[in-house]
């Protein structure tokens, strides 16, 4: 049985499993959709087995497709990186990419990839999309964008981490704050103030916890969606953030506001890049991903 499945069929069905669609998988495969869909017929045929349903979201994989799954996409994986190894992306000429990034992320990260793409491929363009929990795994392995770089965990088997360098907190108010003047903070001080945090789950889930934690969640005065309004914020009244340390230097940098050391120990984010395993990464997302690493690992 083994000897009648060829690579080609093998690398569909991963796909199919990945990308949840014929259409997506088709375009990966730079094929077209009945000859993924007769792929899967020839699949479904030896197998014996549906292996696919339709639901709402997509193709849903049966029991006998999850048993498959890790197997098959390893071999897949490991024949890729072979022969990736000895292939080159070529950066000289115009090339596109996309990037999904929080509005921190915005602010934080992009930046340094910015500089790190233009130093590699100067003729490259980038497209920078709003990133989304709820819909970022299908964006990657859909082909909709190149990679992520988030704190949220994207906790998926079709979709490839890399950790990226860890974040802590500071806490930040306006520069003539009427009582928080010093560079650190106690705990009294900071259950007499009035917080603003951001709700949501694409941002740092932290600040959140701590104020609750320590009891002082019943001093959040206001609640935002993104942390660019922070600064604004801040910076003319007397409400106290909690907000990622790089973050808070680089708005103290441009903002009339300043940061202090908190009174607890809050546990670092790690931020980390995703995009989509082989074998529904290109080349060209791969390259893009060393850009990304290399700018941002390991950052201090």
């Amino acid at each position: 049985m083994a000897a009648e499945f060829d690579l080609n069929l093998i690398r569909t069905f991963v796909l199919l499993y990945e990308t949840r669609s014929v259409t997506a998988a088709a375009d990966v495969l730079g094929v077209t959709q009945p000859t993924v869909s007769y792929g899967l017929g020839k699949l479904r045929r030896r197998l014996g087995d549906e292996l696919f349903v339709r639901g709402p979201g997509g193709l849903v994989p049966s029991s006998e497709a999850e048993r498959l799954y890790p197997p098959l996409r390893t071999a897949i994986e490991q024949l890729d990186v072979t022969i990736g190894a000895a292939t080159q992306f070529d950066a000289s000429g115009p090339v596109s990419f996309s990037l999904g990034l929080s509005d921190l992320g915005e602010v934080n990260t992009l930046p340094l990839v910015l500089a790190e793409l233009a130093d590699r491929a100067p003729a490259a363009t980038l497209q920078v999309h709003a990133f989304d929990i709820d819909t970022a795994t299908d964006e990657l392995t859909r082909g909709r964008v190149d990679a992520i770089v988030a704190s949220p965990v994207l906790d998926s088997v079709r979709l490839h981490r890399l950790p990226l360098f860890t974040e802590g907190y500071a806490g930040m108010v306006a520069v003539d704050h009427p009582r928080l003047r010093g560079d650190s903070a106690t705990e009294d001080e900071l259950r007499g103030e009035r917080h603003i945090v951001v709700d949501g789950t694409t941002g740092h889930p932290a600040p959140r916890q701590a104020l609750r934690t320590y009891g002082l969640e019943s001093q959040i005065a206001v609640r935002v969606t993104r942390f660019a309004t922070l600064p604004y914020a801040v910076q003319d009244t007397d409400l106290v953030a909690i907000v990622p340390q790089r973050v808070a230097r680089a708005l103290a940098r441009t903002h009339r506001v300043r940061t202090f050391a908190l009174p607890w120990a809050i546990e670092p984010a790690e931020i980390a890049a995703y995009t989509r395993r082989t074998p529904g990464r290109s080349p060209a997302q791969a390259w893009f991903l060393e850009v990304i690493r290399a700018a941002l690992q390991d950052l201090p």
